[in-house]
């Protein structure tokens, strides 16, 4: 046998760089990184060493990078990823929350930890965290319920196996998330002979598991014996590739199809069997088909509580099923199972129905729903009033392409996109699976890199970017265009208005309500300018409209701030559902008091099914 002698590092990274996909690309396209003590030594030499093969980019966070490369995975479809590579101890734990992120999500990234000393001889190192009864125990071991596979390399031979092991999860569409590899840094820069044929290019196939025989004809019989089925397209349907079958079988059997999160924008918004958002955030028209249902078929949907209305959308008559690859989602709300790739579970769904077609659909509730999201985005009249976050998309709506991505992850403007957002396809990427305030400027620079054709523009609200906005600064040093618009309502909008509407008081969420001597007025231009990017204040709705078309000759991002009303939210468009908050069982207030026995009333509607 021919051996090659390399570190582990070295090793880990050559590996890496013959991992292929199917269409003949690197799987893990390369690797973020911020070196520290427990990285920079080990897998820093070797990244430096292999960087025309596996390239190496600087970020400003972990957590931040971790997002980009988590966004860029999304907007591959999961067929390529990233590595993030950190020091211990803090690096370490700033990657947690995007772990989490992707976790939820079901999007591979490979996060790469240093770690301490395998041979502990100079323990505690520097920002060691020690378990006084188990000296086994590290910081790294918080990856463990937030990924799919974890892994502390303690010896060199164990690459072998963990990274196999990484790739087949990364690879897996039921398995598919995050890894984590931990590895200690002494290890790191250990050398051993490795067998040279490990080396050799693999090419990870992303399989389409068929569905069994016995769930796809008891599927098929419950569409034959339903009069008003609705399909609910999910995050899958991107995964599998499965956007034409899904239009394909909606427009053959004539079923109307309504939409997550994850799933908005799998079918055009001007499909005419599209009716929009479903849910907590949905629009009438959706919720409508949804509410009447005698028959409930989601497609690659974890169905969150925001699909469900927290269990109380769908009509407790009507059979739901979940086709899912993912076993674990299928069976999710006593749902009649079909595990299955989306993309052929619809094929075979079809072949099986044949001819067999619905009656007609309510095309008028589409076309009133759609009249009214126009209505609610138009341009405001000209005056001093501070425009709403409806305005504000009909604006950019206005001025986009049908090569604009609009992105966003949390506060007001998800609920508020997914109900008035038209995409064409594909031309939307929700994080709403964790919702997680900072993943916005990090995750336009990921999606942009995924997709340099498209235009992408983020959505972000004033304290969104507060919390993680330094990735501009990594757009800026590597040239990636993309737009951000930056709606400025003084604080946390969309948590005043659930606080209010949960009987609560104003209170620590807008600027004004806080425990505070003087209100801050942070200057947002000035702040992204600092950091290369280029910056301008929108006077008005016509003046975002003219900034949103002067930033695609551009070719680093542009920053555009609009000073926003706080106090409407999208619900007043029409469509909505309840969602289950807890209310304080006991308080003073009458409002309080109302709103607890407005809870009880919807609580008892909820269906009580795992």
């Amino acid at each position: 046998m021919t051996t090659i002698r390399l570190t582990a590092a070295q090793a880990m990274v050559r590996w890496l760089s013959v991992q292929m996909n199917e269409e003949g690309e690197r799987f893990i396209e390369g690797c973020w990184a911020i070196f520290g003590h427990g990285n920079v030594a080990g897998l820093g030499e070797a990244l430096h060493g292999i960087a025309d093969a596996f390239p190496t980019w600087r970020g400003q966070n972990e957590q931040t990078m971790a997002h980009a490369a988590i966004a860029y995975a999304k907007a591959k479809g999961r067929r390529r990823a990233q590595a993030v590579t950190s020091s211990i101890g803090p690096g370490a734990t700033n990657m947690v929350t995007a772990a989490a992120l992707a976790h939820v999500n079901r999007l591979p990234v490979l996060l790469i930890p240093g770690d301490v000393f395998a041979s502990r001889r100079p323990d505690p190192v520097l920002q060691q965290i020690e378990d006084f009864d188990d000296g086994t125990v590290g910081a790294n071991d918080c990856f463990r319920p937030v990924v799919r596979y974890f892994d502390r390399i303690t010896r060199p031979q164990q690459l072998l196996s963990a990274l196999p092991r990484a790739l087949r999860v990364m690879t897996d569409p039921a398995d598919c998330g995050p890894v984590c590899l931990a590895f200690c840094q002494d290890v790191q820069a250990e050398a051993c002979d490795w067998p040279e044929a490990f080396f050799a290019p693999r090419v990870w196939r992303i399989r389409r598991p068929e569905p069994d025989a016995v769930e796809l004809a008891e599927v098929v019989q419950l569409i034959r014996g339903a009069n008003k089925p609705v399909l609910i397209c999910g995050g899958g349907v991107f995964y599998s590739g499965a956007e034409r079958a899904l239009a394909e079988f909606a427009t053959r059997h004539n079923i109307p199809v309504v939409e997550t999160q994850a799933g908005k924008s799998a079918l055009p918004q001007s499909h005419p069997l599209n009716f929009g958002a479903a849910g907590v955030d949905g629009s009438a028209a959706a919720n409508a088909c949804v509410t009447g249902a005698d028959l409930v078929i989601g497609i690659g949907t974890r169905f969150q509580d925001f699909t469900t209305g927290s269990r109380t959308l769908f009509a407790a008559e009507a059979p739901l099923v979940s086709v899912n690859v993912q076993s674990y989602d299928a069976a999710k709300h006593g749902a009649v199972a079909l595990v299955s790739d989306a993309r052929v579970a619809l094929e075979r769904l079809s072949t099986a129905l044949g001819d067999h077609r619905l009656g007609t659909v309510d095309a008028k509730s589409r076309a009133d729903w759609l009249a009214t999201v126009d209505a609610h985005c138009a341009a405001p009249a000209i005056g001093n009033a501070l425009p709403t976050d409806a305005q504000v998309i009909g604006a950019v709506q206005r001025a986009s392409t049908p090569a604009s991505i609009a992105m966003c992850a949390a506060g007001t403007m998800p609920g508020a996109l997914k109900l008035l957002w038209q995409p064409a396809q594909g031309g939307y990427h929700m994080e709403y699976g964790y919702s997680c305030m900072g993943y916005e400027i990090a995750g336009a620079m990921g999606i942009k890199l995924a997709r340099p054709e498209r235009e992408v523009i983020c959505f972000v609200g004033d304290g969104s970017y507060m919390m993680a906005n330094s990735e501009l600064a990594t757009a800026v040093m590597r040239r990636v265009p993309f737009t951000v618009v930056l709606t400025d309502n003084r604080g946390f909008g969309c948590i005043n208005r659930l606080q209010q509407g949960t009987g609560g008081e104003e209170f620590n969420n807008l600027y004004k309500d806080c425990n505070i001597e003087r209100q801050p007025r942070i200057d947002y231009v000035a702040h992204a300018a600092s950091m290369g990017a280029h910056a301008v204040k929108a006077r008005d709705i016509p003046d975002l409209e003219a900034e949103i078309l002067a930033a695609r000759s551009r070719d680093l991002p542009t920053v555009i701030v609009i000073e926003t009303d706080p106090t409407h939210g999208p619900g007043e468009a029409g469509g909505g559902h309840w969602w289950d908050v807890a209310v304080p069982e006991t308080g003073q207030s009458d409002k309080l008091r109302a709103a607890y026995a407005d809870y009880i009333e919807n609580a008892r509607r909820q269906a009580l099914v795992n």
